[in-house]
């Protein structure tokens, strides 16, 4: 059976992204769940997705459970709907949010198909992850081993630093030798007011 990739990016920085596979005959539940766990995110919000074009427009939305909100078109189901249903063509886009109240927005577009699926993977599968991922509630990606990523990533170690995490660059000689000229011309301006 072929696999579908999809290219999973966070609205607000597109570096951050993660791959998915799937198999066009499992159900948008399924592709909701896999990005949920790929961002590392809980399951106690609503989402939904959008069939998308090129301009990232929304079409026909496919929600997570009823919600019985007026629309132009009747929403599909995620449970019911196998994403083999909603793909039309080979560069197919989504848009996925989720939380209502936090506004998760994703752009989801489909970066390839493989024509055998690999015995090894359990589909879906994240099958790259780049960038860290937003934190849910706050500061959950940035403790335990986010955290030491992050060091590696832009050097925060401690060569170099005081007790107080500062640096010592720029503090000798530039400051004593300004304020001690700053201090010379004011005295001097004094002496020839009187």
């Amino acid at each position: 059976m072929p696999v579908l990739k999809f290219r999973v990016y966070w609205e607000e920085d597109e570096s951050v992204y993660r791959d998915i596979a799937i198999k066009p005959n499992q159900t948008f539940l399924a592709f909701h769940q896999a990005i949920l766990q790929a961002f590392e995110f809980d399951s106690k919000h609503k989402a939904t997705f959008f069939r998308s074009n090129d301009n990232w427009q929304r079409g026909r939305e496919i929600i997570l459970e009823p919600d019985n909100q007026p629309r132009k078109a009747e929403p599909l189901l995620m449970a019911d709907t196998m994403i083999a249903a909603a793909v039309k063509d080979p560069n197919q886009k989504f848009i996925y949010l989720y939380d209502f109240a936090k506004n998760w927005s994703f752009l989801v577009e489909l970066i390839g198909v493989s024509k055998d699926e690999n015995s090894k993977i359990t589909y879906p599968a994240c099958v790259r992850k780049e960038g860290l991922a937003p934190s849910q509630y706050g500061t959950k990606g940035l403790v335990g081993d986010k955290l030491v990523e992050m060091e590696e990533k832009y050097d925060l170690n401690k060569e170099g630093m005081d007790a107080d995490g500062f640096g010592e660059e720029g503090e000798e000689g530039e400051g004593e030798e300004n304020d001690a000229m700053g201090g010379e011309d004011f005295a001097g301006e004094e002496e020839n007011n009187y």
